[in-house]
C-alpha cells in the first residue's frame, strides 16, 4: 500500500545517505586531502616541546592538541615533503592555527626554537643566567633556585660528598640542547639537565673504575673530566691530561708533592678565565679550589665535562705526562716528563706572550 511505499522509500533513502556520507568520509580519510589551516596563523602563539626520538606523526599529534595545526594528517604529509625530519627536539614557540607547511618551516627556522645550549666546559653560573634569559626571569632566580632545591632535582646519591663543594650541581648540568621557553619553570629546565647527566654517567660503573684510579668516589672522577675539559685545548690533548692529573695525585709524585697546580681551578673560585695570574695571588689564597695552595682534588667539579673529557678520564694515557704548557696562550698544549723539559715549554710560551 502507499504507506508501506513511502516507509521503503524512506528507509532506502536513509541507508543510501549513510551509505553515501560513509563512503565519502572513507575516500576523504583514504585519498582526500587532509583539513589544514591557511597561512601562517594567527596572533596567538604557544610553545610546544618535542622529545627526542619524536617523528613525524608524534610531532603532528602534539602541535594539533597544542592548536597550531588542524590535523596530523596535514602535518604528516608537510614534515614528508619539506625536509621535516630536520626538525630536532626542543622547545619551540608557534602560532596557532598554521598551515601544515607553515609549521614545518617555522620549526626550521632557528629563531622558533626555544632552548637553552650547554656546552662542554660550561659553568654552572653561566648555564644559570642563560636559563633566565630564556624563561624571561629576574637575574639570579634560576641560581637560587639550584641553591636551594637541589637535593630534589635528581642528582645521583654520591653527588656532593664534599662539604666544602661551592656548587652541587656542578658538573651534572650536562652539555646539550634542552627545551627552556617562556612559562616552564628553572626546576623543570634543571631537572633535565641533570637526567641527562645520570643517563651518561650511568653507562658506566663509575665506583669501580674510580677505585681502578686510585680515587676516592665517582664524584672525583667527574672532577677529574671537568679538569681535563677545562685544560685541554684540543680533544687530542684529552687523555694526555687527564694522565697529568692521575700523575700528579700519585703520593710517590716528588715533582708537584700531590699539587695540581693548575689555572682552571683558581679561575672557577674567582670567578674568573685568566690566562695570567700573579703568583702572590695565587700564593696568599687558602681556598680548597686552589690548587696551587691545597694538595689533591678540588672538593668538586669546576664545570660540565663533556662525552669525551670523561672518557679520557676514564681512560688516560700511561706515557709518563707530568707538566703542560699552552705554548702559543691559547690552542696549542704541549706536554713534558721532566722539569727540565717543563722549563723548556715555559720559555718558548714567554717567547711567544712576548715576556
Amino acid at each position: 500500500n502507499g504507506c508501506a511505499c513511502l516507509v521503503v522509500v524512506l528507509v532506502f533513502g536513509g541507508g543510501l545517505g549513510g551509505i553515501t556520507y560513509f563512503g565519502y568520509q572513507y575516500y576523504q580519510n583514504r585519498y582526500g586531502t587532509a583539513p589544514d589551516y591557511a597561512g601562517d596563523g594567527n596572533s596567538q602563539t604557544v610553545s610546544v616541546e618535542i622529545p627526542k626520538g619524536a617523528g613525524g606523526a608524534d610531532i603532528g599529534r602534539k602541535l594539533k592538541e597544542a592548536g597550531v595545526v588542524k590535523s596530523v594528517d596535514a602535518f604528516i604529509s608537510a614534515f614528508t615533503n619539506n625536509d621535516g625530519d630536520k626538525i630536532q627536539a626542543g622547545a619551540y614557540i608557534l602560532k596557532k592555527e598554521m598551515s601544515a607547511a607553515s609549521a614545518v618551516d617555522m620549526m626550521l627556522d632557528p629563531k622558533s626554537q626555544a632552548n637553552v645550549m650547554v656546552t662542554p666546559g660550561q659553568r654552572n653560573v653561566v648555564v644559570y643566567k642563560n636559563i633566565d634569559d630564556k624563561l624571561g626571569l629576574a637575574a639570579g632566580t634560576t641560581r637560587g633556585i639550584a641553591e636551594k632545591e637541589f637535593k630534589t632535582l635528581g642528582l645521583p646519591a654520591w653527588a656532593n660528598s664534599d662539604t666544602e663543594i661551592k656548587d652541587p650541581l656542578e658538573g651534572f648540568l650536562y652539555p646539550g640542547t634542552y627545551a627552556a621557553a617562556k612559562g616552564m619553570k628553572p626546576t623543570a629546565v634543571l631537572k633535565s639537565m641533570v637526567e641527562r647527566a645520570d643517563e651518561a654517567y650511568a653507562k658506566y660503573d663509575l665506583d669501580a673504575k674510580a677505585r681502578s684510579l686510585s680515587l676516592e668516589n665517582p664524584l672525583q672522577l667527574i672532577t677529574v673530566a671537568s679538569l681535563v675539559q677545562a685544560e685541554g685545548k684540543t680533544h687530542d690533548d684529552f687523555r694526555k691530561m687527564a694522565e697529568v692529573v692521575y700523575n700528579r695525585l700519585k703520593p710517590t709524585n716528588t715533582e708537584t708533592n700531590q699539587l695540581l697546580q693548575f689555572d682552571s681551578t683558581f679561575n672557577y673560585l674567582k670567578g674568573e678565565s685568566k690566562i695570567h695570574i700573579s703568583e702572590s695571588e695565587i700564593n696568599s689564597n687558602p681556598d680548597p679550589y686552589n690548587t696551587y695552595t691545597q694538595k689533591g682534588l678540588p672538593p668538586g667539579p669546576i664545570g660540565n665535562p663533556g662525552a669525551e673529557a670523561l672518557a679520557a678520564a676514564l681512560k688516560p694515557t700511561s706515557d709518563g705526562w707530568i707538566y703542560f704548557v699552552a705554548t702559543d696562550g691559547q690552542n696549542k698544549t704541549e706536554f713534558a716528563k721532566t722539569y727540565a723539559q717543563f722549563q723548556k715549554l715555559k720559555e718558548k710560551f714567554n717567547q711567544n706572550a712576548g715576556n
